[in-house]
């Protein structure tokens, strides 16, 4: 086994390799950024390296740094995590070639497999079913549009080199082809140094499964059942879970043995993933198709984990350093059922767009167990309290994994979960996980790329938190602010004490963009009523831990969680959770909302204006592209009018909320 290992990532996976590193004894190298330089991974490790400058082709993508930094350091072997310089032949070459173990496949099997356009190519000799489509090497856009009118549209554009939804684009007629095809290269140029592409047929209605496969360099080559990962947002996962719900037994061997044969052809060692898209047959059973192979370790990968008992990260070291594997195909079972949800600093109700920030509060369920293969649940994760998401990166935050004895058990867990997951300081998709684990569909695995869409309506036009019970939280933490303050001087105190009568504070509120008032009402005789409109309570409420309240609330008793990061509170119900802006009307009172303005809706680089000054454009009509989190996000205008000013340039960076050009009204 080796002494010591440089992990060639961050966040949450460089913290779970260091974690399995730790426990075998083995010391572990980080490396980080400008931006990450009081990461959590940093601090996980023994050891760390700076390598560069924030955005990743100036550090995390420079593996010539990365290899100086393992020889400095004495280290063995490089483990590279996922993402980044994973799937990257030259680097693995140039590991091997500095005399350090590269913790994954050889290079020729990254070249075979790490390219989609190849790895189909070789299944299609194989005899593997393929997705109808164009693999091939020419990638001029006329003759890419000529295919995708062959092939039949809608078509899906994928990035060869690519993974993770980056470089990928459905595309519904051939109108929309060339702008697309554009777009799915610029993100896969900047996320994996390859803009090549392929074309191949929209399955309707699809299933994702795929194969967990292993192999060591002794000739030994398993799998380890599968994983659905069909709940997916902008072809990124959401959920993950094993086994695939309603595989059966003749199908789950049939792609177990095509994963096996797959690995073998290309001479693979190390963890790998055999990706399948999969229709739904009359019959309840499902063909599938070849999709991908994925030379490396799996976001995923700790529902593997889950049900099988093992450490995945252990049997890659053991399998890099040289040894046999484990365990062999008939020594493998498995065992109940694991969720996994990817809990995001992104905003579902704006179509995902990715947020940054400060993480101001970050409390997880009780009992949970931090990067441990060995109990769940389960979180990893990259950040902790107090620590700032970044622009510069993936948006992922961590990882809740739950394992229950059925699927029925672990949804169970998987709710109680997100519901004491307490994130607050930015937008989070934790509200919108829980609202799919409670949908229908995902309760009964009804199962397909399109959930999130066919749910729309639970999902996004879902009620909020009852106003009440908001103000119920707000009022409670105002108390526990005020009773903060006793013992300093009367004059200080904020509990409106009045010599006679009773004392009146009212709370200016915003949920879900409606604005409603609340009154505290103190009476004279000590009791407390709570107004909201034409309804009164008789309230009360006493703080615990971790901003927990009991509340009594009429003849209701709740139990809520309320937590204040500026002007905005956040208040956690068993049922639901909502984020309330408290207006202060002095400061709001000469304010005139600037309506129609062309904004960032979050950081990041402008890519592109597709409007000129003096030109004419219609409300809808898309204007500019901002890149943000290594993905595109297509702007368009909020109303018809002509365009006065371009006020950024292509290349700029632009705040949150900055204005991108000025659109005269019409």
């Amino acid at each position: 086994m080796f002494t010591k290992i440089l992990i060639a990532n961050r966040g949450e996976i460089a913290c779970r390799v260091a974690a399995t590193a730790r426990r075998l004894g083995v010391r572990t190298v980080a490396v980080y950024s400008d931006a990450d330089a009081q990461a959590r991974h940093v601090a996980a490790c023994d050891e760390a390296v700076h390598i560069g400058a924030a955005p990743a082709r100036e550090s995390y993508l420079q593996w010539r740094r990365i290899l100086d930094a393992a020889l400095a350091a004495g280290a063995q072997a490089v483990h590279p995590g996922y993402g980044f310089l994973s799937e990257n032949e030259a680097f693995a070459q140039a590991c091997a070639d500095a005399g350090l173990v590269f913790i994954g496949p050889p290079p020729a099997a990254i070249a075979a497999m790490g390219s989609k356009s190849a790895a189909k190519s070789l299944m299609e000799k194989a005899g593997v079913p393929l997705v109808p489509g164009y693999h091939g090497q020419d990638n001029d856009p006329a003759l890419l549009a000529r295919e995708a009118e062959r092939i039949g549209y809608p078509v899906l554009i994928k990035a060869s080199a690519g993974g993770g939804g980056k470089g990928m684009r459905r595309v519904e007629k051939a109108a929309d082809f060339a702008e697309a095809l554009a777009s799915c290269q610029r993100e896969a140029k900047a996320s994996f140094g390859d803009d090549h592409v392929l074309v191949e047929r929209y399955v309707l209605r699809p299933r994702h499964i795929e194969i967990q496969v292993f192999a060591d360099s002794h000739g030994n080559c398993i799998h380890l059942f599968e994983r659905d990962c069909s709940v997916q947002r902008r072809h990124q996962k959401v959920f993950e879970e094993a086994p695939a719900p309603g595989l059966n037994e003749a199908r789950r061997a049939e792609m177990g043995a095509a994963a096996v044969a797959a690995a073998k052809a290309v001479g693979y060692v190390g963890a790998g993933t055999v990706e399948f898209v999969a229709e739904e047959l009359d019959d309840g059973d499902v063909r599938a198709y070849f999709m991908e192979m994925n030379t490396r370790l799996q976001v995923e990968h700790p529902v593997t984990e889950a049900i099988t008992g093992l450490d995945l990260v252990e049997w890659q070291l053991r399998v890099a350093a040289g040894q046999r594997l484990p365990l062999l195909q008939a020594q493998l079972t498995m065992r109940g059922h694991a969720l996994e949800a990817r809990i995001c600093a992104e905003n579902p109700d704006n179509g995902f767009l990715p947020a940054t920030g400060p993480l101001a509060v970050a409390r997880w369920p009780a009992h949970v167990r931090f990067e441990r293969s060995d109990d769940l649940p389960r979180i990893d994760r990259g950040f902790d309290e107090g620590d700032t998401i970044s622009p510069h990166y993936d948006s992922m935050i961590a990882k809740l994994i739950v394992w229950g004895e059925d699927r029925a058990q672990a949804l169970a867990r998987m709710d109680a979960a997100l519901r004491d997951t307490h994130l607050v300081g930015l937008q989070t998709n934790v509200a919108f996980l829980r609202r799919v684990v409670g949908t229908a569909a995902f309760r009964t695995a009804d199962l397909d790329t399109a959930l999130i869409e066919r749910e729309r309506a639970a999902l996004f036009e879902s009620a909020p938190l009852a106003h009440e019970v908001a103000a119920a939280g707000v009022a409670a933490l105002a108390q526990q602010e005020e009773q903060a303050l006793e013992g300093a001087d009367p004059w200080s105190r904020r509990d409106g004490w009045r010599l006679h009568g009773g004392a009146r504070r009212r709370f200016d509120l915003e949920l879900a963009g409606q604005k409603f008032i609340v009154m505290l009402n103190r009476l004279h005789d000590g009791a407390t009523v709570l107004e909201l409109g034409d309804q009164r309570w008789t309230f009360s409420a006493r703080a615990g831990d971790a901003g927990r309240h009991d509340v009594l609330l009429g003849d209701r008793r709740l139990t809520l969680a309320v937590y204040r990061d500026g002007d905005r509170i956040a208040v956690f119900a068993p049922q639901a959770s909502a984020v309330l802006t408290e207006i202060d009307r002095l400061a709001h009172a000469g304010d005139a909302a600037a309506e129609g303005r062309l904004t960032a809706p979050m950081p990041g680089k402008v890519v592109s204006f597709s409007v000129q000054v003096g030109q004419a454009v219609r409300r809808g009509q898309a204007v500019a592209v901002m890149e943000a989190m290594k993905m595109e996000h297509t702007l368009n205008a909020p109303h018809d009018g002509v365009v006065q000013e371009l006020l950024y340039t292509v290349g700029d960076q632009v705040a949150e909320g900055g204005e991108l050009l000025k659109l005269s009204r019409p």
